[in-house]
């Protein structure tokens, strides 16, 4: 009996290798695991008709002495990444039959080291949630609490991993979408410098902030996955080489910014945090406290500057070049029309946001001075690190929160980001990890946040989390 649970990417391919196990044989026990779970939880909102045809070719270059460190590895992709000539609805009725006519610069990059494409994995719609409850195509569901949610708005991908049923997934970032889904579900995401990983084929939310990013198990598996798909894509002029600079600090100071906890922060959560800080320092890391004025307005920066992207970005779903269409008496009539069938409650409240945000009058008042903020925040963090290797918080405030628990106070759901604003803002990369459970078997976590590119501190932090934990 295969031992999905503790099973890891390298693990599976050395098993590979040796000929213990074939990608069909493997896949065929994460399509059980659909099977049987994906009713109930939601995380795939369609698996793939062709996973075994993929899985025996992988068998094929194992089996000739080709395979890289992910051929043959069943990887869950969120429904906002392009897969050529397949469904990508980014969870919005808007799309629901769109299909890709090019694939993203990481699925490319994964057909090259020969993955299994599981399928695709339910999200809040256009990535607008922290929850997975605003997918026009039903909620997902935590596998830990069936009657909680999985965070979001990568929580398919988060729930397909924690539920058995991919080994590894791809989610997006533009706050906390990966880390915060990670946290909730008792995974390890990393939320990659911008621009270390290209943002082609990604249907568009926030494009200063958005950025691919892994789920996995391990610190070694999110590791494997980051290293797959990041670099220079050309058709990307955000996207950088330095990643492969491999930059590493080796220190061992830790900056912890607890004026940002003084309220807000559960119990438990707070508890579990100080007991992972002791055991930092008992590993002979240094402790120190850091202070962040401006940072205390990254999550109020980011609901600014965010809307106002998300309305030009999703101005292009107007009913006429692609996606649902309902005709109207004349052309701004089947906008009003098309949009309002397609897009849901959330997506309207943040494109109306953004809208108002950039208008005449109010530009100058709130979007440049959201701005301005931004760049206080990225010299804050740049002077800090001067000083530390890594910013120590909890990933969230809370644990996993019951369905429909926010739903009707969405400032409620905003402030679930509280500890994510400032990565994405920053422009630095930050790892969730994995960092205990509640009395009620729900998963806690912490994260780190780095200088920008130094990705593998982080990985190397996380390592020695895994150990120490």
């Amino acid at each position: 009996m295969l031992d999905l649970k503790n099973l890891t990417i390298e693990k599976a391919g050395e098993m590979m290798r040796n000929e213990e196990l074939t990608s069909v044989a493997l896949v065929s026990a994460y399509l059980e695991n659909i099977k049987n779970k994906n009713k109930e939880i939601n995380a795939y909102l369609e698996v793939f008709d062709d996973v075994l045809e993929q899985a025996k070719k992988a068998d094929e270059i194992i089996k000739n002495g080709k395979g890289g460190k992910l051929t043959g590895i069943p990887i869950a992709i969120k429904d906002n990444i392009l897969i050529e000539e397949r469904k990508v609805s980014a969870g919005s009725k808007i799309l629901e039959n769109y299909v890709a006519t090019y694939d993203a610069f990481v699925i490319k990059k994964l057909k090259e080291e020969g993955v299994v494409f599981m399928g695709r994995t339910n999200m809040d719609e256009f990535a607008m949630g922290s929850s997975t409850q605003t997918s026009a195509f039903g909620v997902t569901r935590n596998p830990y609490d069936l009657s909680r949610v999985p965070g979001g708005s990568s929580g398919g991908s988060a729930a397909a991993v924690a539920g058995d049923m991919a080994l590894v997934a791809l989610g997006t970032e533009t706050c906390g979408s990966v880390r915060e889904p990670a946290a909730f579900c008792g995974l390890v995401g990393l939320k990659p410098t911008y621009g270390a990983v290209s943002r082609n084929g990604i249907i568009a939310m926030g494009s200063s902030l958005d950025q691919v990013a892994p789920l996995g198990k391990t610190v070694r598996d999110a590791e494997i996955v980051f290293e797959a798909i990041a670099g220079k894509d050309e058709t990307d002029s955000t996207s950088v080489d330095l990643v492969r600079e491999n930059f590493s600090s080796d220190g061992k100071v830790i900056g912890i910014p607890w004026h940002l906890f003084e309220e807000g922060v559960d119990e438990v959560v707070m508890n579990n945090f100080k007991e992972s800080v002791e055991k930092f320092k008992k590993a002979g890391f240094k402790i120190i406290d850091i202070k962040l004025p401006y940072c205390k307005y990254s999550l109020a920066a980011y609901y600014i500057i965010m809307p106002a992207e998300v309305s030009t970005n999703l101005s292009r779903f107007d009913g006429v070049r692609y996606g649902l269409r309902k005709e109207g008496e004349n052309v701004f009539d089947t906008y009003k029309k098309s949009r309002s069938a397609g897009f849901g409650e959330e997506a309207r409240r943040r494109i109306m946001l953004g809208t108002y945000v950039l208008s005449h009058g109010y530009y100058d008042a709130y979007y440049n001075k959201a701005w301005k903020v931004r760049h206080a925040i990225e010299n804050e963090l740049k002077n800090v690190f001067k000083k530390v290797d890594f910013i120590l918080t909890p990933t969230a405030p809370i644990p996993a929160f019951k369905l429909g628990e926010k739903l009707d106070d969405p400032v409620s759901m905003y402030l679930c980001d509280i500890f994510s604003a400032l990565a994405n803002i920053g422009g630095v990369p930050a790892i969730a990890l994995p960092s205990g459970m509640t009395s009620d078997n729900l998963p806690l976590s912490i994260q780190f946040m780095s200088r920008p590119f130094y990705e593998k501190d982080l990985f190397e932090i996380g390592k020695k989390f895994e150990e120490i934990r």
